[in-house]
């Protein structure tokens, strides 16, 4: 990206295109804003036009990560309906697909260390993603008695902790070299196991 970006305005997002190719090849933790400035063709002056320093560049990766995130979770889940289930088996394929397909993304996200609570706009888009697995765990618990249903909360934040391990494990890095597994098989068992052990789900579905 050359200087020319900048003067016709598209510094911002530059920035942001060259900090998540950074991420993806360094970690989060390991490029400067001084290289981000850089890549994109500018002064590292220039840099502080649009961002406060390095750490609110990484939150507006995390931010716009967020957003296709929560928008593949909603697709995902639409694409399942008017099952539960269904809903819910493709959010966690979501999951991993997004995980491979934005990895710069996924590590703003995720590893980057970032607090969502201090960022409102962050959390904003972070709590869509949830909100859809919260909406699938919902559903799947209708049939169960009130007093006798698990918190939505908590089903939600097993199965998000249930795909996020499937993809730190066997998605990133070397995929497939711990288990003869494909990773969408894995997280499909492990969540069906969950859900028949909460009877969210009869044993034969």
């Amino acid at each position: 990206m050359s200087k020319r970006g900048y003067h016709h305005g598209n510094l911002r997002q530059a920035l942001v295109e060259a900090a998540l190719v950074l991420i993806r090849e360094k970690s989060p933790q390991g490029f400067t804003l001084t290289e981000a400035a850089r890549a994109a063709g500018v002064t590292p002056a220039a840099v502080y036009r649009h961002f406060e320093g390095r750490e609110d560049l990484i939150a507006e990766c995390a931010r716009q990560g967020f957003v296709i995130f929560a928008d593949l979770m909603e697709h995902a889940y639409e694409s399942g309906q008017p099952s539960a289930l269904a809903s819910l088996s493709a959010t966690g394929r979501a999951y991993l697909a997004f995980a491979r397909k934005f990895p710069g993304h996924y590590m703003a996200m995720f590893e980057s260390g970032l607090s969502l609570n201090a960022d409102p706009d962050l959390c904003t888009v972070a709590n869509r993603a949830s909100a859809v697995l919260e909406r699938a765990a919902r559903e799947l618990s209708r049939h169960i008695a009130e007093p006798k249903r698990p918190p939505v909360a908590m089903v939600s934040a097993h199965i998000w902790a249930m795909s996020h391990g499937v993809v730190e494990l066997y998605t990133r890095g070397a995929p497939g070299a711990r288990v003869p597994f494909p990773a969408e098989d894995l997280l499909e068992t492990g969540i069906g196991i969950y859900l028949r052990g909460l009877g969210l789900i009869p044993a034969d579905a």
